[in-house]
C-alpha cells in the first residue's frame, strides 16, 4: 500500500510509535519556529531544562506579535528574546522584518523536513511541502533540546482539486469553501493533503494561505506536494539547492475524500463570530462597512500585495472606509516600493501598518463600536479585534478591496476585468534582519538580559491521587484560547508575567473568574464540544494552572489545547455521554477518586457533591501523559527524566 505525502515525511522521521490513526507517535523535529507572545515563555522553559544549545537544524526566533510599545514591557522582552537566542543557538528575526510564517516561507522553510512552532498558523509552511505544526511552548523547548514531538497519529484526508480560479477568485475562498464543507471541528484529528490537477493552478503563496487555513479545521496540519512550482519559488527566493520532490503514491489510502471544482468557486465570507460561518459573498450585498484590513499570515505575501495595489491602483477608497495593509514581510513591502505598487496603495487612502500581526491579534486598528470590519485574517473570534460588539467577517483581498472602494459589502467580480499578477522569477533577498546566534566560544560568556515584567515559569504540582475541587466555571461549545486567555494590546505586553496575566483568564466569558479560582484553590471547568480551539497559545493552560485549576472536563478538546493542559499538568476528562454536561452547575463540588487507577483504566468517575449524581468520563491517555500529569507538567517530567 501506498502513502500519502505526510506518511512519508513521518516514516522518515519517526523516534517511536506504531503509525496506525489512533496511536501516539514521536517525530524528530528539523526545525522550530517562536514568536515574541509565545516565545518569551518558551525561551524560559528552555533555560529551565538547562540544555547550552538548541540540537535541531534550525530555530528561528520571531518578533511580529508584540510590536507596539507604549511601556517597556514589549521592548524588554524583545531584548531578552535577542539575547536568549544569540547565546542558545538560535537565529534571530528582528521587528518589522515580517510575520514569521511568511518569513519561514520565504528564508527557511524546506519540503520533507519537520517543523514546530509556538503558533497554531505554523502549518502555512505545508505550501511548501514541508511537515508542520503548531504546538505549545513547552513542546518547542523540548524539541529545541533535541527532545521528540509527540502525537496522536492522524487519519489521512484528502482534498482533490479540479479546475482552475476565475479571476476575483482566491485561495482564501477555497478555505473558506472547505471551512462551509467540514465545520471548524471537520479536521480534528486529520492531516488534510491537498492533491488532484487543480493543484499545479496554484502559486505557493496561494497553497500558504489555505494550509494557513487548516488550522481553522481544527487539522492536525495541511501539505501540499513539492512539485516544479515549489522549486520555482525555492528558486526565486535563491534556494533551489532545498528542493526536493515529493508526492503521494498512485495507490496512497485516505479515510476521506473531498471534491471541489476551483472553477465553480465564487467569493466567499465568514460572517461573525466563527470563521465556518461562511456563506457568499453576494448573498450580504450592500451591507454598510466601516473597516478593511487587508494582511496578517493568511494574506500578507506579495502575490496577495500585488493583486491589492493593481485593483486599488487610481482609485480612492470610500469616505466611510478605513483600510490598512500589513505587507507580511520586508521582503514585500521593499518589492512594493520597488516597483511601485506601495505607491498605489497610499494614493488610495490606505494606511499602511508594520510588517507584523498587528490587527489580527487585537494589536491596533481596532473597529468602531459596532462597526462592520472585514478582515482577510483567519480568525474572527468575538473580541479578538479589540472590540467587544464589532462584527468581525473574513474574506480573500479581492472582496476586501471591493468593500473598500464600495463602502458596503459587493462580490468583487463586480469591480470589471482583474488586472494581470504574475509573481517575480526573483525575490529580492536581504536577510540582514535575521541575526545568527553566537558561536559556542562566545556564547558561554554571552549575558541574557531580563527586565521587570520577565517572571519565572510557575511550577506545577504533582497529581493527587484524590480530587476534590469546586466547578469554578462551566461554558459552552467552541470555547476558544481568545476566550480563555484573550489577547490584544493591553493583554499581550504581559505573555512573560504568569501573575499579571491571571486577573485577565476568562475575561470574556466571566470577569470574576480570576477571583473565583484563586479562592477555591482547586478548581474544575466543564466545557462543551471543541473546547481550547483556535490559537496554541500555552498560557490558556499556563494561566488557569497558575489559577489553581487541576481539571477541565468537556465534551471534546481542540489538539492542541488538550496537549498545553496536559504539559501543565492539567488533567482533561471528556464526557463519555455528551448528555451528562447537563448534570453539573458552576459551584457545583465534584470528587475524582483513585486517580492514578483510573487514568489505567482510561476511566473516572466524577462524584457531584451537590446532588449525589455519579457520572463517567474518559481519560484518555498515552502513558507518556499519564506520567507527565502524575509529575505536575511537562517541565518536571522533562527533569525527572533528564538526571
Amino acid at each position: 500500500m501506498g502513502k500519502t505525502v505526510a506518511e512519508k515525511i513521518i516514516a522518515a522521521h519517526l523516534v517511536s510509535g506504531d503509525m496506525m490513526p489512533g496511536s501516539e507517535i514521536a517525530l524528530k523535529i528539523d526545525q522550530t519556529l517562536t514568536q515574541d507572545a509565545t516565545g518569551t515563555m518558551a525561551y524560559l522553559e528552555f533555560e529551565a531544562m538547562g540544555i547550552p544549545r538548541v540540537k535541531t537544524e534550525l530555530s528561528v526566533a520571531y518578533v511580529d506579535h508584540n510590536t507596539l510599545q507604549s511601556g517597556f514591557e514589549n521592548a524588554d522582552d524583545h531584548r531578552y528574546l535577542q539575547t536568549v537566542a544569540a547565546k542558545h543557538g538560535v537565529y534571530f528575526s528582528r521587528p518589522g522584518n515580517g510575520i514569521c510564517h511568511q518569513v519561514h516561507l520565504e528564508r527557511f522553510g524546506k519540503p520533507g523536513k519537520t517543523l514546530i512552532g509556538s503558533d497554531s498558523h505554523t502549518p502555512t509552511c505545508g505550501g511548501i511541502g514541508m511537515l508542520a505544526f503548531g504546538a505549545g511552548g513547552l513542546d518547542v523547548a523540548v524539541a529545541m533540546g533535541g527532545g521528540a514531538y509527540y502525537i496522536t497519529m492522524p487519519k489521512m484526508f484528502k482534498v482533490e482539486l479540479t479546475g482552475a480560479l476565475r479571476p476575483f477568485v482566491s485561495a482564501k475562498d477555497v478555505s473558506l469553501e472547505l471551512l462551509r464543507i467540514l465545520s471548524v471541528k471537520g479536521g480534528v484529528g486529520a492531516i488534510i493533503e491537498w492533491g488532484g490537477p487543480g493543484v499545479k493552478t496554484l502559486s505557493v503563496p496561494e497553497r500558504a494561505t489555505i494550509t494557513n487555513m487548516g488550522t481553522e479545521l481544527g487539522a492536525t496540519t495541511s501539505i501540499f506536494p513539492s512539485d516544479e512550482i515549489t522549486r520555482a519559488f525555492l528558486e526565486a527566493q535563491g534556494r533551489v539547492e532545498d528542493y526536493i520532490p515529493l508526492e503521494s503514491d498512485t495507490d496512497a489510502v485516505y479515510d476521506r475524500v473531498i471534491s471541489i471544482d476551483l472553477s465553480a468557486l465564487k467569493p466567499m465570507i465568514a460572517c461573525p463570530h466563527s470563521p465556518d460561518n461562511v456563506v457568499p459573498v453576494d448573498s450580504l450585498k450592500g451591507t454598510k462597512v466601516d473597516q478593511v484590513c487587508i494582511g496578517s499570515c493568511t494574506n500578507s505575501s506579495l502575490h496577495d500585495m500585488l493583486k491589492v495595489a493593481a485593483l486599488l491602483k487610481g482609485k480612492t477608497i470610500h469616505p466611510s472606509v478605513s483600510l490598512s495593509i500589513s505587507p507580511g514581510s520586508k521582503q514585500v513591502l521593499t518589492m512594493l516600493a520597488d516597483c511601485g505598487a506601495l505607491t498605489d496603495i497610499l494614493a488610495s487612502g490606505a494606511r499602511v501598518l508594520e510588517c507584523a500581526c498587528g490587527p489580527c491579534i487585537g494589536m491596533g486598528f481596532s473597529p468602531n463600536s459596532g462597526g462592520v470590519s472585514l478582515r482577510t485574517f483567519n480568525r474572527n473570534f468575538l473580541g479578538r479585534s479589540g472590540t467587544k460588539d464589532a462584527q468581525v467577517c473574513l474574506v480573500s483581498p479581492e472582496t476586501a478591496v471591493a468593500a473598500a472602494l464600495t463602502g458596503q459589502i459587493t462580490d468583487p467580480m463586480l469591480l470589471g476585468d482583474m488586472p494581470p499578477v504574475t509573481l517575480p522569477e526573483k525575490f529580492k533577498i536581504d536577510d540582514s534582519a535575521i541575526l545568527a546566534p553566537l558561536d559556542e566560544t562566545q556564547a558561554k560568556n554571552a549575558k541574557v538580559l531580563r527586565g521587570p515584567n520577565i517572571k519565572e515559569f510557575p511550577k506545577g504540582e504533582a497529581f493527587p491521587e484524590n480530587l476534590s475541587a469546586n466547578l469554578v466555571l462551566k461554558v459552552e461549545d467552541n470555547i476558544t484560547t481568545d476566550h480563555i486567555m484573550p489577547a490584544g494590546a493591553k493583554i499581550l505586553p504581559y505573555r512573560s508575567n504568569i501573575p499579571f496575566l491571571s486577573q485577565f483568564c476568562f475575561q470574556v466569558c466571566d470577569p470574576s473568574f480570576p477571583e473565583r479560582a484563586l479562592k477555591a484553590g482547586s478548581g474544575i471547568i466543564v466545557g462543551g464540544s471543541n473546547y481550547g480551539q483556535g490559537s496554541s497559545r500555552e498560557h490558556a493552560a499556563l494561566v488557569p494552572m497558575y489559577l489553581g485549576i487541576r481539571c477541565v472536563i468537556a465534551k471534546s478538546f481542540a489538539r492542541i489545547h488538550a496537549a498545553n493542559l496536559i504539559n501543565a499538568g492539567i488533567l482533561p476528562l471528556t464526557f463519555v455521554n455528551g448528555d451528562d454536561y447537563e448534570l453539573f452547575a458552576q459551584d457545583d463540588d465534584i470528587t475524582i477518586e483513585n486517580i492514578k487507577a483510573g487514568m489505567d483504566l482510561g476511566q473516572l468517575i466524577l462524584v457531584n457533591k451537590n446532588t449525589g449524581k455519579q457520572v463517567s468520563v474518559t481519560c484518555d491517555l498515552t502513558l507518556r501523559q499519564k506520567e507527565i500529569l502524575l509529575a505536575g507538567g511537562l517541565l518536571n517530567y522533562t527533569k525527572e527524566n533528564s538526571r
